[in-house]
């Protein structure tokens, strides 16, 4: 009995930190964006500096210090076995577009530590956004 009761504070333990980062605001910061059709194929890469701010409700994004889009989540799929670093988000948001409400997927996925954003808007399927992260942590 004591060893069950001991094997599940562990699981438990590490459920909930894998989690931990799912109801916290996270930021991701990259220095590079590329831009890919449909297929994955390379439109264009850009040197600049991009901040996403995820909240519960929310995603702001910045590039080069200028505030560019504001989403509302309507939808939020976090799985993390290990916070920041393994895993997978996605994210469905509404923006504004030419003043249009806009359908947006967010997905992060970490490998490795190696995290990957990608960015499409629903009505443009042929110009993606993928960043690699340089940094992906809780906001403090």
């Amino acid at each position: 009995m004591k060893k069950i009761l001991s094997t599940l504070t562990l699981l438990l333990a590490i459920t909930g930190t894998s989690l931990a980062q799912c109801g916290k605001t996270a930021l991701l910061t990259s220095t590079a964006t590329d831009h890919v059709d449909a297929t994955g194929k390379l439109i264009r890469s850009e040197k600049e500096t991009v901040l996403v701010e995820i909240s519960k409700t929310a995603v702001d994004i910045s590039v080069n210090g200028q505030h560019r889009i504001n989403g509302v989540i309507k939808t939020n799929t976090c799985a993390w076995s290990q916070s920041y670093k393994t895993g997978k988000t996605v994210i469905h948001a509404v923006i504004k577009k030419d003043g249009k409400d806009e359908n947006v997927t967010l997905t992060i996925t970490g490998k490795n530590g190696k995290i990957i954003l990608g960015f499409v808007m629903e009505s443009d399927l042929n110009d993606q956004v993928k960043i690699t992260a340089d940094k992906f942590t809780a906001k403090v």
